[in-house]
């Protein structure tokens, strides 16, 4: 499909989820009337009947919730094509090589810390969510160095060394995650219950503040490296070559895909498989062209966690299933495909 097609189906895709997300609840409201409440609080007015209860919930509850996994989902899908681009790797994504483990881990020693301190305790909620940002960034952004150093065997990446590089480091991150567990009290440990699972039942206005300028910086800037990104695709020798600054584009890449995958830990735990299956969807479509792939991702991205989070609050309603199980059921048969295609590509080089 020629790219300029696939992102006008991809924007018609994402407002049709945005639109049938935000009416679909305990209180159901119909796809006219969410465009009519919408469309009236910047001035336009639909020959729509809806009554102000259904103007209150779609406004205060449903909205701040579908705007967190438009932001989350295009992060994520961002930070894992950025990451699978600077690795030459398409298993890169942040949940699978312990990144969001890590932006995990620092968030609740944040949180058991606030509580078991109460002369550290921020009343003010907008500055404790932005403490938690910058703790998940710092998480993140440590855990992925150190990923990135240990798998390199001789100045290049390679697959098995990057998995076994996250896995190590993912599970001495949960390691020391259960073990803050261990020695919290009950509330803490339903919070840190929340980070491991995922959820974006915790959606306000508010949240939604705290996590869009760490969101919409990566989500500009990493498609600027686009070009870059292509070139590095070559080899890194190559890169330098056709004047890239490998160094530079390194560290922009990380710090702004760490930036991303923090921020979202922060607000709505681990949330795995968005970054690895919709890069993988994208390039079978469109091809690699970080240029046209990366903002692709981000509305592919949006649209997929936009519906996943309708199935998390609808299948065993009135219960709500955590978010990070369902992109994980989704996401499990695209990494075992990809596995197995990378399996056949060895085969055939080793044959």
């Amino acid at each position: 499909m020629k790219p300029k097609w696939l992102t006008l189906s991809l924007i018609v895709l994402l407002l049709a989820a945005v639109i049938t997300a935000a009416g679909i609840g305990a209180m159901s409201i119909a796809p006219g009337q969410v465009v009519a409440i919408l469309l009236h609080k910047v001035g336009i007015h639909l020959p729509v009947t809806y009554d102000e209860g259904m103007a209150n919930v779609l406004l205060h509850i449903r909205l701040p919730r579908v705007v967190m996994a438009v932001l989350i989902g295009a992060g994520l899908a961002v930070a894992g094509a950025s990451l699978q681009g600077l690795f030459r790797n398409p298993m890169a994504d942040p949940a699978l090589i312990g990144i969001s483990w890590g932006a995990s881990l620092t968030a609740v020693a944040v949180i058991v810390l606030l509580s078991s301190q109460p002369y550290l305790h921020i009343d003010a909620l907008i500055p404790r969510y932005y403490l938690l940002n910058v703790a998940t960034f710092a998480g993140a952004c440590l855990t992925s160095l150190l990923v990135f150093r240990l798998s390199k065997i001789g100045g290049r990446s390679s697959i098995i060394t990057l998995l076994l590089a996250g896995l190590a480091i993912g599970t001495l991150c949960r390691a020391l995650t259960d073990l803050t567990t261990y020695v919290a009290n009950d509330e803490e440990l339903r919070t840190a219950t929340f980070w491991t699972m995922g959820s974006l039942g915790g959606a306000s206005w508010t949240s939604v503040a705290s996590l869009l300028p760490f969101i919409l910086i990566p989500l500009i800037l990493l498609p600027v490296v686009g070009k870059s990104l292509n070139a590095y695709a070559l080899g890194e020798n190559e890169a330098a070559y056709l004047g890239i600054n490998v160094k530079k584009l390194k560290n922009t890449v990380i710090i702004l895909a760490t930036l991303s995958v923090g921020a979202s830990v922060a607000v709505a735990g681990i949330i795995g498989f968005v970054g690895l299956i919709v890069p993988h969807m994208l390039r079978s479509m469109a091809g690699s062209d970080h240029r046209t792939l990366l903002p692709n991702c981000a509305l592919l991205g949006a649209s997929l966690l936009t519906i996943a989070d309708v199935v998390s609050r609808t299948i065993i309603a009135p219960a709500e299933l955590p978010i990070g199980i369902v992109t994980a059921i989704l996401g499990t048969p695209v990494f075992i495909a990809l596995l197995l295609k990378q399996k056949k590509q060895l085969r055939h080089t080793t044959s």
